[in-house]
Formats: C-alpha cells, structure tokens, sequence
C-alpha cells in the first residue's frame, strides 16, 4: 500500500513561490495599465493647472498686499525695527526691560516670603 502524498496530486501552479511570482507580475502589469491610463494623465494634468493656478494666485494676493497701506505701513515697521536692532536701541530696552521684570518678581518672592510665618517645628516643645 502507498500512502497518500498531497504533493503528488497538484499541478505545476499550486506551487506557493510561482502563485507568488504569477502575483507580482500582475501586479505590475495591473500598476503599469494604471499609469499609462487616460484617466490617470487627465488628473495629473488637471492637479498640475491646479497648482499653477494657485501659484499665480498667491502671487497675485502677495503683490496686492504689498502695495497696498497695510502693506506698506508694515514694511516700514519692520524697516524700523531693523535698524532700532542694528543701533542697539532694540537690544538695551529688552535688556531694561527683561531686569525690571526680574526686579519685580524678586521684590513679590521677597515680600511673600517675609509675611510668611516660618513652618511650625515637629518637635514637641520641652
């Protein structure tokens, strides 16, 4: 008597590794259909206008914005605010500003400090 081999009754094609390779060349060619479909270059046509249109846009909006007084008021701000920063009058009035704001914090910490009682001792008094 023979025993039963489950290997012996298949084909060629119930072999795992050439179901896998038969897979990926599907697969390929089912990517490559996609790719070169009409539909496809219609959309990337379409989101590169898109894109184009949107570029030109925002170029537009920041030429508007830029000639107009809004635009122009701040320009000069920052123009100004350069050259406070390039003189140093920008840096020594943070400076000025920055330990007053610590003066005063010190001066809170100290007072609260001052009316607070030290804490009771946990020792009993003798």
């Amino acid at each position: 008597m023979s025993e039963d081999n489950p290997n012996e009754n298949k084909s060629p094609n119930d072999n795992i590794g050439d179901q896998l390779n038969e897979l990926g060349k599907n697969l390929r060619e089912a990517l490559q259909t996609a790719w070169e479909s009409e539909e496809r270059r219609k959309l990337q046509l379409e989101i590169e206008e898109g894109l184009a249109s949107l570029g030109a846009s925002l170029s537009q909006a920041a030429k508007d914005f830029s000639s107009s007084q809004t635009g122009q008021t701040i320009k000069e701000d920052v123009k100004d605010l350069h050259e406070r920063w390039r003189t140093g009058e920008v840096g020594s009035k943070v400076h000025s500003e920055v330990v007053d704001a610590l003066r005063k914090v010190n001066d809170e910490l100290q007072k609260t400090t001052r009316k607070t009682p030290p804490p009771a001792s946990d020792k009993p008094e003798a």
